[in-house]
């Protein structure tokens, strides 16, 4: 019997929960409270304690949440700033839409900011750097931050990917002045629709991150700023809430399934498997490998009925909106070669290892 596993079924872990997400929905309905409330407060009071930060600040997506960072920090027309070449394409977006100029950097062998290239991309009209945590790795904070605070650079980490990871104990998002979170339903921590999050320690960055959110309103009628509207959908917030308690189960669990991904694979010549997946700094979010033969990897195993996803399979800066901005050979590189295998907490023991064997065959 031909086996079948898919790459991600959001269905299953729904399943799973389908009790205590109708509870939480049947609660909300009958309150009546759709727009703010207790589920956005004890969302924000929970992410608070969890990441370890004084200001957690829910919003309505991760898109959003970056491009609020900028628009607090003031960054706009005749303004820089840095991206690496190899993201989803929000992260140079963002930039774009707060009318600023993305500069794209080239990536390390880890696909992160290439922190050894960086100050070449930094001129007088940089204002600030976008690292991406990607897949959930996240880049040597300490290292960029002695690069950019020293030229008064700020940092507005793209963590989109990297809820759950920690560095020395601090989590992504906190190093530099702001953190953007995406609760997208296939996230580690992931709503039942969109969601976003900012984090801060800056008590003013937070108030004015605050306010731009809902119309730039410090109470009823009462504006300050230009703003706009993200507010976090109290729903999504309640499912949140819900799925909170499971997260750090959830987390030990995609450990647990990465470590037997290396078992069977890290020895296997022509794979290149994520280098330091099973540390804090990593929340295993993707089990992305590498290989010449990425193309053929991904067909074969479709036929064996076993899913696979590339993320992404072209460098942002190749993309329409941004092609013809410079020429990155390690984004490309890693665009052409990376295959992400299954990797969630519904997942079993034996569908990762059938995966195993699978790759396995395929280059034996």
């Amino acid at each position: 019997m031909k086996i079948r596993i898919p790459f991600l079924d959001l269905a299953d872990m729904h399943a799973d929960l389908a009790d205590e997400l109708k509870a939480k929905f049947n609660k909300m309905l009958q309150k009546g409270i759709f727009s703010g409330g207790e589920e956005v407060d004890l969302l924000e009071s929970s992410l608070k304690d969890f990441l370890k930060v004084p200001h957690a600040i829910a919003c309505a997506n991760g898109t959003d949440a970056m491009e609020l960072a900028l628009r607090v920090l003031e960054i706009g027309p005749g303004d820089e700033v840095i991206v690496p070449a190899l993201t989803w394409v929000s992260t140079a977006e963002v930039v774009k839409m707060v009318g600023a100029e993305p500069v794209f950097c080239d990536v390390d062998q880890y696909g992160l900011l290439d922190l050894n290239v960086l100050e070449q991309q930094i001129t007088e009209k940089t204002k600030a750097v976008m690292p991406v945590h990607l897949y959930g790795k996240m880049v040597d904070m300490k290292r960029l931050i002695q690069i950019t605070q020293p030229l008064g650079i700020k940092v507005v980490e793209d963590a989109a990917q990297a809820f759950g990871a920690f560095q020395e104990g601090n989590s992504a998002g906190v190093f530099g002045e702001m953190g953007c979170f995406s609760f997208y339903p296939t996230k580690n921590m992931g709503a039942l629709g969109e969601a976003g999050l900012v984090i801060t320690s800056d008590d003013a960055l937070a108030n004015k991150i605050r306010l731009m959110l809902t119309h730039g309103q410090s109470k009823r009628d009462v504006h300050e700023l230009v703003g706009r509207n993200s507010r976090i959908d109290s729903l999504q917030a309640g499912f949140l809430n819900v799925k909170m308690e499971y997260f750090l189960a959830w987390q030990q669990k995609r450990k647990q399934l990465a470590g037997i991904y290396l078992e069977h694979l890290q020895h296997l010549k022509g794979i290149t498997v994520p280098d330091g997946i099973l540390k804090d700094d990593h929340n295993a979010h993707i089990f992305a490998i590498r290989s010449e033969e990425r193309d053929a990897l991904k067909q074969y195993l479709e036929k064996q009925g076993i899913g696979t996803a590339i993320h992404y399979p072209k460098a942002v800066s190749a993309t329409k909106p941004f092609e013809g901005d410079g020429d990155f050979p390690m984004a490309n590189k890693i665009a052409q070669t990376t295959l992400s295998l299954p990797l969630h907490p519904y997942l079993g023991e034996k569908e990762v290892r059938q995966v195993c064997e699978a790759v396995q065959a395929f280059f034996n």
